[in-house]
């Protein structure tokens, strides 16, 4: 082959070159000689046209390249001219050269033709980079990495014929062809010149239609060096350690995935992303590609070393080559391993913000049913989990065939070294491939969601006491998933690396005499082993991400193909004159919500413009679908809807955003001062803002929770009100406030004379005395029309209506107070159409299946988003729904009550990392850092006895001793596998002990938290702990520890052993270390507030995606979606902003560390070169193989200080989180109350004083009271008025700021809480379940015998119910109690309450949510059960207290009133308003 080769390329170089010059190759003149020279011949063709033939290959993709660039222009600057002159000189130059041949062939001396076509083919290149200079400033291209690489190239190839002429020279004294020789010079000095040049960058285009952004990233302005380098990110980088809010650049998001998915077939999610993305992804490919090949080149160049080493007569010259070329290699290897991760990166970000945005688009236009088939929380999950698979798999995509490209040529090169004996050892290496563990997900997401749970239910079980049985559930599920933590942390020490080379070389020496095992053989297959160890320990796990990901897409996709709404199923045109909405013949599928008999079918109606509509019913006919059928939400099936006008929409849940109060009435419009101040006196919000802390600046936590349920009805009503639309579209708003604060709204907005008058108002509504007042009445039933007409035609048809009236006018005030409980109209519907009385009558089993598959179908509407993806349990908080009273004004107006989650800036404490030591055991900590200095000196040990064993004389074809040399390296070998198994295996423990610690006095502490720090906390700051935090402990900090110690272990021993070899070495390692030093703490401190910036950024994205969502049907009823999606971006763009130099921070290390890795190779190579005379083959390979792995070591170990400094802050949140007050003792030794506390159920309150939280003004303010044994006692007042206070002081749930109360007797406050807790009774406002059975539910401490808790349901009217289920006592209650009717969930509290059967009994009477016949069974069960017990009612329904003993009526935390309710009437104060209102007086 070779003499082919040399046969053809003299045959070239003899048609071409001059006769004297005709050896193109001559092996003494270029090779073995100490004084090397290339022969003219190949320094005129080959050399002098490798940068041409470089420029001409890349000229067309580079010119397709620059006519898509559209960047605007640059203008002619001085850099361009100089680049333009130069260029056209060197021109100049290369044809002068051409013109003197021709000149000389004139003079009749024939020039050989090597002189007419090289300067012809150098002169047309330089022309055309000349050229490329001009198109790329027209094109706004700032600095050509094209041009650069070919003038370095042109540098590259003349310094060979320049050292050459300049020897030449010098040998003969005078100079040959002295034209050529000047024009040379010249030529020279110019692309020397042109390269200099090339390195600046061009000033920014003009016109560029890229970026528009006041603040860009620097990146898109840097020159192709710094680029190359990120060598931009270094001035970024250098502020980012002292800012809490970065400068921080917007990176330009060009590409977003909003493709039109609205096709016939089934349109592909994963085409759209290649469509979108792939492009892009495949320049990082052809890197990785390039990176490949390359990382297989220095294990050849060793093998050349260790050769070189040996051989004493070989020049000098030779091994300097060799080092460089293994430091050109190396750095090489890392500028591109780094562009092909930072296009990777790029394109996983990109990938992710697309996601999001399409995922947010789509929650924005999926139907009602579609919305149902998946919870908020699982929508969420999509946008936070499912994208970011996306992006943890682009990382490593590439892997796919770069693994199996890289073992293949990994396992050639071994075959060659070694032949067969190296199948062993990859047997072996495929056999320690480590096992992945599914399992332990399946534990996490249980006690996640019953922390989930817990936390929304926090109140009710420190109500109930419940405490310590819930806890214990926890640490069941918490004990599991450390066992599985266990189990991987076992297989994972198995598998070491010890064994392989080990194995290997033993089969190799083994299997055959002859077989040698010498320095080369040994040293070049230990590095190709370190190359093959990545990609098979990489391949399993981008399978199983692969794996994730499919499932990712899956499921995003499912989501995608949901049903949009329709946008054109509500006309806009007009229909009839004089008419605003107009249904003709309309029939829906009210998306699959109820049964048959609640759709609305055959509706014909037409509302005159300005009148107002009220629509009534019973519950669950088709009222709000009613409203929603006009908002468009529903299936239209046939006939048309036609509404003209805007529309404003008041939904019976309100829906409140998380920002202040003001911004959620303007929603978006522009400030009239006028119009905003008379919305909020028509509201009767005026006195709401003198109590909120901030007024209108108050911030509103999430779902509104510092507001009663009234104030966000009327808030919503306020942004209807606001928002002057034509059409006002109520859906029964009344219900959630009191009695007289309904007639205020009805008379001031809705009603014919409130500032309404004149608008279209369509009302739905259960307050029947405001009925004579409207202009219309449309009665429903099951889903039709039944009559329509005025108030007075309606009562003489005497039909439905009439006996409508006739049913709920005993009961005026029922829907009329306080918050409505639930927390979708949906589920309202359903629960009104499930009410009890069906449940309860109902014994048909068919009925009864149908239920509870709608049930089924229902319990999906859970899980309502917050702050964090894996979110809330389905009913809001105990403590959001009423938290009792708004505070009093506070001194700091604008103080927030959810405070901002804080950053913490600068370097982790030291004290954190203590903690975590304290955790593992400081012992155990110490053990683990001497276990890996003993596995690491078992390493260096076997390493220096292989590189003794081949320098072993070979006598007649073998080495002898080879059993005693095996015998010693298997020794060591196993040695160190054993260490290294124990140190891991320790380590794996320390870190389990750890976590279960930690965890332990985090549930601890949560339990013994006060309900006020509940209050003022998102429930996902706090799961956020319990769940990201605890992962980051369970399974991020240890592995993260094992590499830390592993990679600086590695970094150490490759000193030692390079030290030891060539001492010399030890010269550069100071300057080495200190550059190293700095790189590494430049790049922990940015990285790490990079970090914190960035996870505080995204929380924010989800909270505003999981308000959107519950907000969906609010949002397009105003006509907002291009709003709230435009503010979702800028969320995503805020992360972005911190995300990616995130990851440019990355790259940004890894050349610099790189770097430092590859002047360790080039050193220990050039000083193995230079003492080669004193050193074997042995040691060198030894020291360069080390060198050769220490890049990796190096690299790994500043990124995994990074991780740790970032990670260990989950031990310091979770500290914090440990470490708040907590309230007074469950049980105090000692002071135990007598087992039959209260025996007379006397309560005695004296002087008594409370607020909610330090700072904050009394809520109640010096009470005084007395209440006898067994007497019946109604607690009434307006909102505000101090309620619910009352009873959260009996359960000191609220501690006394001064005074005290006495039950029988005994001071409450010198008890334990569970002594106390446990023998009284509360009923609760808003029914909580839990996940679990029944049973549980009733008695969570097996307490009760199954006798005992069926006479409680049979007494709680729930026994029918329960023994018609299968499972009994075991029926599984969902997520909240979501499969039972809110009905039967207050039957099973006031089960509860039958079941403990204390003295005293607190009844917080339920509200407008729950149908009347459920409250009278509530009622009359009370009245029987509990006859002689003291009974505390707070009463939002006036007739159910007046027979009561006495009533209390509350203002403003003072009693104003308190005497027997016939006394109060004629008294005619207070309580006597209240009843007049409510028709009892």
């Amino acid at each position: 082959m070779w003499c082919i080769q040399i046969f053809r390329y003299k045959f070239i170089c003899g048609l071409w070159c001059p006769g004297s010059q005709l050896q193109s190759i001559d092996s003494n003149l270029t090779i073995h000689t100490d004084n090397p020279d290339l022969t003219p011949c190949f320094q005129n063709t080959i050399l002098a046209w490798i940068p041409s033939i470089y420029l001409w290959s890349v000229l067309p993709f580079y010119l397709v390249y620059l006519k898509r660039s559209k960047r605007g222009y640059i203008v002619l600057s001085v850099l361009s001219r100089f680049k333009t002159l130069f260029g056209v000189l060197l021109w100049c130059v290369s044809w002068a050269d051409l013109f003197y041949s021709f000149h000389e062939l004139l003079q009749s001396r024939t020039p050989p033709p090597v002189y007419f076509v090289t300067p012809l083919v150098v002169g047309i290149t330089v022309l055309l980079a000349t050229l490329l200079i001009q198109y790329e400033r027209l094109r706004g291209i700032q600095s050509s990495g094209v041009l650069i690489i070919f003038w370095f190239l042109s540098v590259l190839c003349a310094v060979g014929p320049l050292r050459s002429k300049i020897m030449t020279t010098a040998a003969q004294g005078h100079v040959n062809e002295r034209f050529r020789f000047t024009t040379f010079y010249i030529y020279f000095a110019l692309i020397i010149i042109e390269l200099i040049l090339s390195c600046f960058k061009e000033k920014p285009p003009f016109f560029s239609p890229v970026n528009t952004d006041a603040n860009p990233c620097p990146e898109l302005n840097s020159g192709f060096l710094s680029r190359l380098t990120f060598w931009w990110f270094t001035r970024f980088s250098a502020w980012c350690q002292h800012f809490e809010h970065l400068p921080l650049y917007k990176h330009t998001e060009a590409e977003v995935l909003i493709s039109d998915k609205k096709h016939d077939r089934k349109p592909s999610f994963l085409k759209a992303l290649l469509r979108t993305f792939g492009p892009y992804f495949l320049i990082g490919s052809c890197f990785k590609l390039m990176q490949d090949l390359l990382s297989f080149v220095n294990p050849q160049l060793l093998s050349v070393l260790i050769g070189f080493i040996k051989n004493k007569d070989a020049p000098a010259w030779w091994g300097f080559l060799i080092a460089a070329l293994m430091f050109v290699c190396a750095v090489l290897q890392t500028l591109i391993l780094h562009q092909h991760f930072q296009y990777c990166f790029v394109t996983g970000m990109r990938l992710r913000t697309g996601i999001t945005g399409v995922i947010y688009r789509k929650s924005l236009a999926i139907t009602n049913s579609a919305k149902r088939s998946s919870t908020v929380g699982e929508i969420v999950n999509l946008m936070s989990v499912d994208a970011q698979r996306f992006m943890d798999l682009m990382t490593f995509l590439n892997m796919l065939w770069s693994a199996p490209l890289q073992i293949f040529l990994a396992l050639y090169f071994l075959w060659q070294t070694l032949g067969p004996s190296v199948l062993a050892g990859v047997a072996v290496m495929v056999l320690l491939i480590p096992f992945n563990s599914v399992e332990q997900m399946r534990y996490k997401d249980s006690r996640i969601k019953l922390m989930n749970e817990i936390l929304g239910g926090i109140k009710v079980l420190k109500l109930y006491a419940w405490e310590p049985s819930f806890s214990e559930k926890v640490l069941e599920i918490r004990k599991n998933e450390l066992r599985v933590l266990r189990k991987a942390a076992y297989l994972n020490s198995v598998s070491t690396f010890a064994w392989i080379t080990l194995t290997t070389f033993a089969v190799y020496v083994s299997v055959d005499e002859e077989n040698v095992l010498d320095a080369e053989k040994a040293f070049v297959s230990l590095s190709l082993f370190n190359i093959l160890k990545f990609p098979l320990n990489m391949l399993p796990q981008v399978i199983s991400n692969l794996a994730q990901t499919s499932v990712s897409l899956k499921r995003i996709q499912q989501f995608l193909s949901h049903d949009e709404l329709d946008p054109n199923c509500v006309e806009t045109k007009v229909i009839a004159p004089g008419k605003d909405v107009v249904f003709l013949n309309y029939a829906n599928a009210a998306d699959m919500l109820f049964w048959t008999a609640c759709f609305l079918h055959s509706i014909n109606m037409l509302v005159p413009s300005g009148s107002l509509v009220a629509i009534v019913g019973h519950v669950g006919c088709g009222k709000s679908s009613l409203v929603s059928a006009l908002l468009g939400e529903m299936e239209k099936l046939e006939g048309e809807v036609a509404v003209k006008g805007s529309v404003a929409y008041v939904p019976q849940q309100a829906w409140i955003q998380n920002a202040t109060l003001k911004d959620n009435i303007l929603f978006g419009q522009a400030l009239n001062e006028e119009k905003y101040q008379n919305a909020l006196e028509v509201c009767a919000l005026k006195t709401d803002l003198e109590v909120l802390p901030g007024g209108d600046q108050t911030e509103i936590g999430e779902k509104g929770i510092n507001l009663s349920g009234g104030q966000r009805q009327r808030v919503s009503l306020a942004r209807a009100v606001y928002s002057s639309a034509e059409i006002f579209l109520l859906d029964d708003p009344l219900s959630a406030v009191d009695s007289h604060v309904a007639k205020h709204i009805f008379d001031k907005v809705i009603g014919p004379e409130g500032v309404l008058k004149g608008k279209t108002r369509i009302l739905v509504t259960h307050s029947i005395s405001f009925l004579p007042q409207v202009d219309h009445i449309i009665v429903l039933v099951d889903g039709q029309i039944s009559e329509m007409g005025s108030y007075q035609e309606l009562l003489k048809q005497n039909k439905a209506f009439a006996e409508f009236l006739r049913n709920y006018a005993l009961d005026e005030n029922i829907e009329e107070d306080e918050p409505t409980m639930l927390e979708e109209e949906e589920v309202l519907l359903a629960e009104d159409t499930l009410s009890i009385h069906t449940d309860l009558a109902d014994n048909e089993p068919v009925t009864n299946e149908v239920r509870k598959q709608f049930l089924r179908q229902l319990s999906v509407v859970s899980s309502e988003g917050g702050e964090c993806p894996n979110k809330m349990s389905t009913k809001r908080r105990v403590c959001e729904k009423k938290p009792a009273e708004p505070p009093a004004p506070r001194k700091n107006a604008n103080e927030k009550l959810i405070q901002a989650e804080t950053t913490e800036t600068g370097t982790v404490k030291l004290t954190v990392f203590w903690q975590y030591m304290k955790a593992v055991g400081p012992v155990i900590s110490l053990v683990i850092c001497f276990l890996y200095c003993c596995q690491n000196a078992a390493a260096i040990g076997a390493n220096v006895w292989l590189s003794d064993w081949t320098n072993e004389p070979v006598v007649n074809g073998t080495q002898h001793n080879t059993g005693m040399r095996i015998g010693v390296y298997a020794a060591l070998g196993l040695l160190q596998g054993l260490l290294v198994l124990v140190s891991s295996f320790t380590l794996a423990m320390g870190g389990i002990s750890a976590a279960r610690t930690l965890h332990a006095a985090l549930l601890e502490n949560k339990f013994h938290t006060p309900q006020s720090f509940y209050d003022t906390t998102p429930t996902g700051r706090i799961i956020n702990r319990f769940s990201k935090d605890i992962y980051v402990i369970d399974e991020v900090i240890p592995p993260t520890i094992l590499m830390f110690l592993g990679t600086f272990f590695t970094s150490l021993s490759t000193m030692i052993v390079i030290i030891a070899s060539t001492p010399l070495f030890a010269v550069v390692i100071v300057p080495l270390a200190i550059l190293y030093f700095f790189v590494q703490r430049f790049y922990v401190a940015t990285s790490r507030q990079l970090k914190r910036l960035e996870s505080v950024s995204r929380s924010p994205i989800y909270s505003h995606f999981s308000e959107t969502v519950s907000g969906a049907s609010v949002i397009r009823a105003y006509r907002r979606v291009k709003a709230f999606v435009d503010i979702s971006d800028l969320k995503v763009d805020e992360n972005q902003k911190s995300y990616y130099p995130g990851i440019v921070s990355n790259r940004w290390l890894g050349i610099r560390v790189e770097f430092v890795g590859n002047c360790i190779v080039l050193f220990a190579a050039l000083f193995a070169v230079i003492g080669r005379n004193s050193l074997n083959a042995g040691l060198v390979g030894l020291s360069v193989s080390y060198a050769l792995q220490v890049t990796l070591s190096l690299n790994w170990m500043v990124r995994m200080t990074s991780e740790l400094e970032t990670n260990i802050v989950a031990v310091e949140r979770i500290k914090e989180y440990s470490e708040t007050e907590t309230e007074a003792p469950w049980i105090i030794e000692g002071k135990s109350p007598p087992e039959n506390w209260p025996s007379k159920g006397e309560l005695e309150f004296v002087n008594y004083s409370v607020r909610y939280r330090k700072g904050l003004d009394l809520v109640l303010k010096g009470l005084n009271l007395q209440v006898h044994g067994g007497e019946k006692i109604g607690i009434v007042g307006r909102t505000g008025a101090g309620k619910s206070s009352m009873t959260l002081c009996l359960f000191r749930i609220l501690e006394a700021a001064k005074g005290e109360i006495k039950i029988d007797g005994v001071k409450i406050s010198e008890i334990g809480l569970h002594d106390l807790r446990s023998r009284l009774t509360i009923i609760p406002q808003d029914p909580v379940l839990f996940s679990g059975t029944l049973r549980m539910n009733l008695d969570p401490f097996n307490k009760y015998s199954d006798e005992e808790i069926w006479k409680a349901l049979e007494l709680s009217h729930l026994k029918r119910f329960v023994s018609s289920q299968p499972s009994m006592l075991d029926y599984e209650c969902s997520e909240g109690g979501e499969n039972l009717s809110v009905g039967q969930r207050q039957l099973v509290c006031l089960a509860r309450a039958l079941l403990r059967k204390t003295r005293i009994l607190i009844l917080d009477e339920a509200t407008a949510a729950i149908d009347l016949e459920t409250d009278d069974l509530i009622q009359m069960t009370i009245r029987t059960q509990f006859v002689d017990c003291t009974v505390l009612t707070i009463a939002h329904r006036l007739n159910t207290i007046m027979d009561y003993t006495r009533v209390l009526v509350l203002d403003s935390g003072t009693i104003a009133e308190f005497d027997t309710p016939a006394n109060l009437i004629a008294a005619k104060g207070i309580f006597y308003s209240m009843a007049k209102d409510a028709g009892l007086a």
